[in-house]
């Protein structure tokens, strides 16, 4: 377990803004678990679980926050074959973009639809992190995780899971994710790459891949209705507000164009929020995490 004392959460993000919180834990291994809760006690504060900070809008100035990283890095690793299955193993804190180049190199299919995502496996988990008609959690076998103050390994009939949202059966609480076991199949290396080709190139040209970016800001209100389109509709796309912006690439896509702060991307979050409830009658919930959270 290693501590930091004041870290600043902007350059923990992908949206490249945010304050400075208490401290930071970084467990390193499962033995660290149970050294947690004292350490957090000893803190105070509220304890908030960041991975790759590619979901996170972290507030400005000092935050009463305690950062607890689950940087578990072990695998991506093969380990074993269940149900016709090949089971792949990987640590929270393994980047996403490595478990896909592991399961293409191996040939392995079933999260294809995931390229492009900057997250770590931890926090595609946590949030069932979804595309192109693959989300994370339905490829799960197994994780393991903190619940509770200790560390238990969840089958896949144990996780209850929507869209971008997971919960653990019989845990009212929250988790940490340390680890998933994903069921993969076996498919041709070549096809595997291709599709992941495809959908990366789709992929960027509708979204802002090399900004600094948190992804989607809005969740889609139904499968059928797009937060995207509502907002473009609305007049928001590419508005912009104190070196914030709406992308006028994917207007659900919130950008920093480099002097930008939490104050104006919640004022733009907020307006938009507004404005298209006026128009449509609709509320759009927030898909990233706001870090302490305002918005309801």
């Amino acid at each position: 377990m290693r501590e930091t004392p004041a870290p600043w959460l902007a350059p923990r993000t992908t949206l490249r803004i945010g304050g400075t919180a208490l401290a930071e834990i970084v467990l390193e291994r499962p033995e660290d678990v149970p050294l947690l809760a004292e350490r957090l006690r000893a803190l105070g504060g509220t304890p908030f679980i960041l991975g790759a900070g590619s979901n996170i809008l972290a507030q400005d100035g000092e935050l009463p926050l305690v950062l607890v990283r689950p940087l578990l890095t072990h695998g991506p690793e093969i380990v074993g074959e269940a149900e016709g299955l090949v089971l792949v193993r990987a640590g929270a804190g393994v980047p996403l973009p490595r478990l896909l180049r592991f399961c293409a190199a191996q040939g392995l299919s079933g999260l294809e639809g995931l390229v492009g995502i900057p997250g770590s496996v931890g926090g595609a988990i946590a949030m069932n992190a979804g595309a192109h008609g693959v989300e994370t959690c339905k490829n799960i076998v197994e994780i393991q995780a903190v619940i509770d103050g200790a560390v238990r390994t969840v089958n896949a009939v144990g996780l209850q899971y929507g869209y971008r949202h997971l919960c653990i059966a019989g845990n009212m609480g929250d988790f940490i994710v340390l680890e998933g076991t994903f069921g993969l199949t076996r498919a041709a290396r070549d096809g595997i790459c291709k599709c992941m080709r495809h959908n990366f190139l789709k992929k960027k040209s509708k979204q802002p891949v090399t900004a600094w970016s948190a992804g989607c800001v809005f969740k889609n209100p139904a499968p059928d209705m797009s937060a995207g389109k509502l907002l473009e509709q609305a007049g928001f796309k590419g508005k912009k507000l104190g070196g914030m912006a709406f992308s006028s690439l994917h207007a659900n896509f919130l950008i920093n164009e480099g002097e930008g702060s939490a104050a104006a991307a919640l004022a733009l979050l907020q307006e938009a929020r507004e404005t298209v409830l006026r128009r449509c009658g609709i509320l759009l919930e927030p898909e990233v995490r706001i870090a302490p959270c305002l918005l309801p």
